[in-house]
């Protein structure tokens, strides 16, 4: 029966440990989200800020894996390079280790154990999220998070102080002596659990205990560094290809680094038991293992740090761009050799374009569906769509610019106001995008639109759709009439975005909203509204392309 409550106790003490350290780093992430947003904001092409920023934001939201994600979204938005990831992601590998010595506090000896009054804070976190302050719940989510790791090392600690499983645990340690294996060992465990702080905090635990030797947990710990890259290879899942390079080269990075110190420490350890003798040093094994990290994480991102640009420059070569043989493949319609027959070269041209605006259309109402629902399965998708409609307005303008030499001087008129078309095409496909970037924003800052907004949102989106189907109409065949009618919806929009905004401003005053809501709302009001305008000139540019229908 001891056995089995023991065994009881090690899987419990894992879930409390982990749930612990999630509650801890989530609390953490809000509380510090607009604060790591503005400090990646300031990186420039400094590998020394990135290494220290992604130090620092690690260090103070506890997650290696959260502060990888962010940079992959911000490669995925456009608004950070590679380089700029690569450092700022190698950074966050140091600032991982706080989490080390946080877990080796439970080891501190002496009349009073440390870790217990961490455990109280547990009980201390749980008062302070019935506040109404949103600062003092996430005070109080990280001090509730904290406790529930240190009861969970707690109950680690219980479960191992059985010999039954101590003596079980050190002969399945003594079978897999061979530091390759329990590398491979440390990668899967951190792979499963998705946090290498975690895997590094139950085998200093299990160290502490007796259960492992110092050299075999050394071994496993170097094997998280390399399992937790695995995170950073989710978050590329249908993202942009520079997402996907970023993520080639900091596993390339953790595997060389991993396989560099073996190649040093195995040698060395297994003729003078190096480890050990240098752990007989520390207090506890737990101080030695978690400054051995610290170290070793240290050392190797600054090792690597002269080579960050080498790397990207190989990732390049690996991961290649869309050729220009798979790009061709977004124009249907338009041919060079068509600019021999003028007429038929401006019809095609048409039909490309009206081939660009499904594609817009098909963008808005996908950005549209994010910024509302937060679902961001068709993510690339769309990131696809916008490249395409990117793609094809330069090379329609091209076409254009060819043609506009060959045709007669009334089709110079329509060729003017094709050149303008595409244009507000372009513009829109940008909106759209834009809807995706502040979406993920929204998401990450864990904020979302009520459904009173989204009901009024949905008015002027509808709105917008009846504009688009009209643009349809009159690229196939103009009319001066629909034009009128599709100027007039413009003008319900103008009148849209006031009545929105008025009602959001309302919807704050009564407390019914929040106030971080307010930039993304208003944004997401004015570029609806801004869609609304470059349909109506889509319109206006094919019936009177010198003007309006005023």
């Amino acid at each position: 029966m001891d056995l089995a409550k023991n065994i009881i106790f090690l899987f419990v003490g894992i879930a409390v440990f982990l749930i612990g350290m999630t509650m801890m780093s989530s609390g953490l992430k809000k509380l510090a989200g607009k604060k790591v947003k503005n400090l990646f904001d300031k990186i420039a092409n400094n590998r020394i800020a990135g290494l220290g920023i992604g130090a620092a934001t690690t260090a103070v939201i506890q997650s290696s894996a959260a502060t990888s994600v962010m940079a992959i979204g911000f490669i995925n938005a456009g608004v950070m390079t590679i380089f700029q990831a690569v450092t700022i992601i190698m950074g966050a590998y140091i600032g991982t280790t706080v989490t080390g010595l946080l877990v080796s506090l439970s080891s501190v000896g002496g009349g009073f154990d440390i870790s217990i009054a961490f455990m109280l804070l547990a009980f201390v976190g749980v008062v302070l999220t019935f506040f109404k302050n949103k600062i003092v719940k996430h005070i109080g989510e990280i001090c509730c998070g904290l406790g529930l790791l240190f009861f969970g090392l707690f109950t680690l600690k219980e479960a191992f102080a059985y010999y039954e499983i101590k003596d079980a645990l050190q002969n399945v340690f003594l079978n897999v002596s061979n530091p390759l294996l329990l590398l491979l060992i440390g990668a899967l465990i951190t792979m499963l659990v998705q946090s290498s702080s975690a895997s590094t905090g139950i085998v200093i635990v299990m160290a502490t205990a007796g259960a492992v030797n110092i050299s075999a947990a050394i071994y496993v710990a170097i094997g998280a560094t390399v399992g937790t890259v695995i995170t950073t290879i989710l978050a590329t899942i249908g993202g942009s290809t520079n997402s996907k390079r970023t993520a080639l080269i900091v596993f390339v990075m953790r595997i060389v680094m991993a396989l560099l110190a073996l190649t040093i420490i195995w040698p060395v350890n297994s003729s003078t038991n190096f480890l050990e003798n240098a752990a007989n040093s520390f207090s506890s094994p737990a101080w030695f293992i978690s400054v051995f990290m610290v170290i070793y994480n240290v050392i190797t991102m600054f090792l690597l740090l002269p080579f960050v640009q080498h790397f990207v420059t190989l990732s390049k070569k690996i991961i290649k761009d869309k050729s220009e043989q798979e790009k061709k493949q977004y124009i249907k319609f338009i041919d060079s050799k068509m600019l021999g027959s003028p007429s038929i070269a401006l019809m095609q041209v048409k039909k490309e374009i009206l081939n660009m605006h499904q594609l817009s259309h098909d963008n808005f109402k996908c950005g549209y569906n994010m910024m509302i629902s937060q679902d961001f399965s068709k993510k690339q998708e769309l990131i696809e769509i916008e490249d395409a409609i990117d793609y094809l307005n330069i090379n329609i303008t091209d076409f254009l610019i060819s043609l506009s030499g060959k045709t007669e001087q009334d089709d110079m008129r329509i060729v003017g106001g094709l050149f303008h078309a595409i244009n507000d095409i372009e513009r829109i496909g940008d909106h759209a995008y834009n809807f995706y970037e502040n979406a993920l924003k929204m998401k990450d800052l864990g904020l979302k639109f009520s459904q009173t907004a989204n009901n009024e949102l949905q008015q002027m989106y509808e709105i917008i759709l009846q504009m688009y189907d009209l643009t349809f109409d009159i690229l196939n065949n103009p009319d001066s009439e629909k034009v009128s009618k599709l100027h007039s919806l413009e003008k319900q929009t103008d009148l849209l975005q006031t009545k929105l905004s008025d009602g959001h401003f309302e919807r704050i005053t009564k407390n019914l909203c929040q106030t971080e809501l307010s930039p993304f709302y208003s944004t997401f009001v004015s570029e609806l509204e801004r869609v609304a305008d470059h349909l109506t000139n889509i319109g206006y540019l094919y019936i009177h392309p010198t003007g309006d229908v005023e």
